[in-house]
C-alpha cells in the first residue's frame, strides 16, 4: 500500500483531498493520488469505507470531514508530480501501513482491505 506524508504534519496517510467540481468522488480521489503521490491507475468507483479526519480549510480553518476511501490499482508511478517536493511517498506491506497511520478508523479500513486481498 502506498502512503504519503502530510505536508505540515509529516505523518503517514493515504492521499486525500477535497471534492472537485465536475468530478465524481472517485475521480477526485484519483486526481489527489496523482497530485500528492505521483501515481495513476484505475480507480474503484465505490468507496471501501469512510473515516473522520481534521483538515485545514483556507477559509474555515480546521474542520472535521468524512474521507471516502477509494482503491486505486496503480498502473504508473511517476518520477515527478505536483507535490513531489512537499511530501514523501513510500510503499508498505498492508500490515505495516496499518501500523504507520495515526487514525484508528483508517487503520481498521486498511486491515479490512488487506483481509479481502488475502482471505
Amino acid at each position: 500500500m502506498l502512503l504519503v506524508t502530510g505536508r505540515r504534519s509529516g505523518r503517514w496517510m493515504i492521499p486525500k483531498g477535497w471534492p472537485m467540481a465536475g468530478k465524481s468522488l472517485s475521480d477526485s480521489a484519483a486526481q489527489e493520488a496523482f497530485e500528492e503521490a505521483g501515481i495513476k491507475g484505475k480507480i474503484q468507483r465505490e468507496a471501501i469505507g469512510t473515516f473522520r479526519h481534521t483538515k485545514q480549510h483556507i477559509l474555515f480553518g480546521e474542520i472535521e470531514v468524512d474521507i471516502h476511501v477509494h482503491v486505486l490499482a496503480v498502473e504508473k508511478e511517476l518520477g515527478d508530480w505536483p507535490e513531489r517536493g512537499e511530501r514523501t511517498r513510500k510503499w508498505f506491506k498492508i500490515e505495516e501501513a496499518a501500523e504507520r497511520v495515526d487514525s484508528a478508523e483508517l487503520r481498521a479500513l486498511i486491515v479490512q482491505f488487506g483481509k479481502k486481498l488475502n482471505p
